[in-house]
């Protein structure tokens, strides 16, 4: 069985990597990725450590709609060579131009996996009825979420029947690999010692709820004068967003960390002493399973995986979306319920392992990708 991945606007795709070098396990499955990006990707590289062949289309996401139909013919031809059983696509400016190709030339399995659900909807509503067009053009739609599935049958009106979810998966050993010394170098750079770290790993982007964050820490450090907030990650919110600490006196709590290397992240959640999420209709996320992967205990929104594996001070404390007084309580409760805290360390370790390993994610897929589920 042939299947050709194919990925806009990422270099490098972590969970592509972590397939490939598990394909070991499906001696009849062969990977080929198709990358479209604006200038040579890793992807080429590192898929000639795994043995499959790579590819690469340029393509320009600030030139959209001409890069699409640059894309369209570029992939009607690679398809047309390739003659793979499957056509995968993941990400809107890659689902557009694959599953057109795919179609006209009649391949049977043609699976998007939505890994930007919801997006458009919010954000720019212009491009919903492509959205509704990929759906129609796909033969499977993967939801990484039931939160994602309920938003593509109700929202982008999706065909339940066409609909499987499989949730995203980690390699949980590497992603909590811990180390001291790296634990030891964080707390002195950000001078953590005797603090209670509460962290949040994302993108400075609106969605991710940075904002809501900041107005709870304006309430809890008067009763907490020891809190310190780290915020890892970058983007284009940041400016905004530090002015806001500025304007509520907050430098002295919060930090902006930059861009932390990923061997340095599992040390990170170590050093956390809660983990506050606060995105708005994140279709999984990620950092969720890495923090309950690392024993941290969660504050967070109801969404994404938050919703499909937690549960409300057993394993996390749940808050309503855009709620800093929420997330204030949140933290109260798990400051002020050190025994049920503690508890969860263990719970969430467990669900992380059992339920979200990247061994589990790839097994579901490949059941997908035989027309299985």
């Amino acid at each position: 069985m042939h299947v050709v991945h194919v990925i806009a606007n990422n270099s490098s795709v972590p969970y592509i990597n972590w397939f490939a070098e598990r394909l070991d396990k499906y001696p009849d499955v062969k990977f080929t990725v198709i990358a479209l990006y604006t200038e040579r990707p890793r992807l080429l590289e590192e898929m000639k450590t795994y043995k499959c062949d790579a590819y690469w289309i340029k393509f320009d996401q600030a030139k959209r709609k001409s890069g699409m139909v640059y894309a369209f013919f570029k992939l009607y031809k690679l398809f047309k060579e390739l003659k793979p059983d499957v056509v995968s696509a993941h990400l809107f400016d890659d689902s557009v131009p694959a599953l057109m190709a795919a179609r006209v030339l009649g391949i049977k399995r043609r699976i998007i996996r939505k890994q930007d659900t919801a997006y458009h909807w919010y954000f720019a509503p212009l491009w919903v009825w492509m959205d509704r067009l990929n759906n129609l053009n796909s033969t499977k739609i993967i939801a990484i979420s039931e939160d994602s599935k309920k938003f593509l049958i109700e929202k982008e009106k999706a065909s339940p029947d066409k609909i499987k979810m499989i949730h995203n998966g980690i390699p949980i050993k590497a992603f909590t690999a811990q180390v001291y010394a790296d634990k030891k170098y964080l707390i002195e750079k950000f001078g953590l010692e005797g603090k209670i770290v509460i962290g949040t790993i994302a993108r400075y982007i609106e969605w991710k709820g940075y904002r809501y964050i900041i107005e709870a820490a304006k309430t809890l450090v008067q009763k907490h004068k020891n809190l310190k907030f780290l915020f890892a990650g970058y983007g284009e919110q940041q400016a905004e967003l530090e002015a806001l600490v500025k304007e509520y006196n907050l430098s002295e709590h919060i930090i902006f960390t930059g861009w932390i290397e990923r061997k340095h992240i599992p040390s990170l959640y170590g050093i956390m002493d809660l983990y506050v999420h606060a995105a708005v209709m994140e279709p999984f996320g990620f950092v969720l399973v890495e923090a309950m992967a690392n024993g941290v205990p969660i504050v967070t929104s109801k969404t994404g995986v938050a919703a499909d594996a937690l549960i409300h001070q057993q394993t996390c404390y749940f808050t309503g979306d855009k709620d800093p007084k929420g997330i204030v309580e949140g933290v109260h409760w798990m400051l002020e319920h050190k025994e049920e805290r503690e508890a969860m360390k263990e719970k969430i370790k467990k669900i992380a392992e059992e339920e979200f390993s990247v061994e589990k994610m790839l097994d579901e897929h490949i059941k997908v990708y035989r027309g299985l589920n």
